[in-house]
């Protein structure tokens, strides 16, 4: 379903534009995504609408990481402190709220939800890194949760282009309404 109309009270919430994650060679479309998503926080912030900036990290002896027999192992990654740093085109404010995870989802053992409830939100657009796993297990849990979502599909990126197709034409639709940015931002309810 096309982006028919935002909450008055909707959120931005970015997923996992860090330097370690944008920065990966694997990550072709990034530049797009980051440039898109800082034009959807700068609007966010403009209409006084909160923006969350979601990022993942552990600790550096990976005690506090998920570990399953099925995940896929990172690669000998081992997160250094500009690893999870937001990338600077973001423009980090001070009334943005930040949010680190340690798992794929945003929601899960983080304060998310309390946060974005204690200011009335009752919608949330969704954009980042990466659509099938960070942003689609983010978008689940919001559905869980009873937000209304939008999806800003130029502002994100997948690894694998047909987990991006999957998540966009066959997940995304049927917890929310899938747009582009400009769409987005034609929708925004305005502000002084």
């Amino acid at each position: 379903m096309p982006i028919t109309q935002l909450d008055p009270k909707t959120a931005l919430v970015a997923i996992d534009l860090q330097r370690g994650i944008v920065g990966m060679a694997t990550q072709p479309e990034a530049a797009g995504v980051v440039a898109k998503a800082a034009r959807l926080a700068a609007a966010f912030r403009a209409a006084r609408l909160p923006v969350v900036l979601v990022h993942v990290t552990f600790a550096p002896d990976g005690s506090d990481a998920v570990k399953t027999r099925t995940d896929v192992p990172s690669s000998g990654v081992k997160p250094t402190a500009e690893f999870a740093e937001f990338v600077e085109e973001l423009a980090v404010a001070p009334s943005d709220i930040l949010v680190t995870k340690r798992q794929w989802g945003a929601f899960y053992g983080t304060d998310l939800d309390l946060q974005l409830r204690r200011r009335g939100v009752t919608g949330i657009v969704l954009c980042g890194i990466s659509t099938s796993i960070g942003v689609e297990s983010t978008a689940r849990n919001a559905w869980e949760h009873g937000y209304n979502i939008a999806f800003a599909v130029d502002a994100m990126a997948d690894m694998r282009p047909e987990a991006h197709q999957n998540s966009i034409e066959r997940i995304f639709p049927r917890l929310g309404e899938v747009g582009t940015t400009a769409d987005i931002l034609a929708k925004l309810p305005d502000r002084p």
